[in-house]
């Protein structure tokens, strides 16, 4: 299993609606993300840049911020995310996979 760090940008005075759509997220949503093989799904935010971290565990290649193939599901909450967010034009959060530089288990 491989892990998949990346990062995303919050627009500025979004973080408590960031944080209470995702309390609130759909379980539809989560079966899909589990589903495409991804567990151990954390994201963290960085208040002094406004950065969001993300960080996944992966069965093979697919993580949550694959583009190639997307369902309804991930594409309805991505426009409704939109407005909080900085993304590409198909509303898929701008994401910047991060290259691991050390772990430890």
């Amino acid at each position: 299993m491989k892990r998949f760090a990346f990062k995303m940008y919050l627009k500025p005075g979004c973080e408590e609606e960031y944080q209470r759509r995702h309390a609130a997220i759909w379980p539809e949503l989560q079966q899909q993300i589990k589903a495409a093989g991804v567990s151990d799904y954390s994201i963290f935010w960085d208040k002094d840049t406004n950065l969001l971290f993300g960080i996944q565990h992966c069965e093979g290649d697919a993580t949550s911020q694959d583009t190639t193939e997307i369902d309804p599901i991930t594409q309805k909450w991505w426009d409704m995310n939109a407005d909080i967010m900085e993304v590409n034009p198909d509303h898929s959060p701008v994401t910047v996979p991060l290259k691991e530089m050390f772990h430890m288990d």
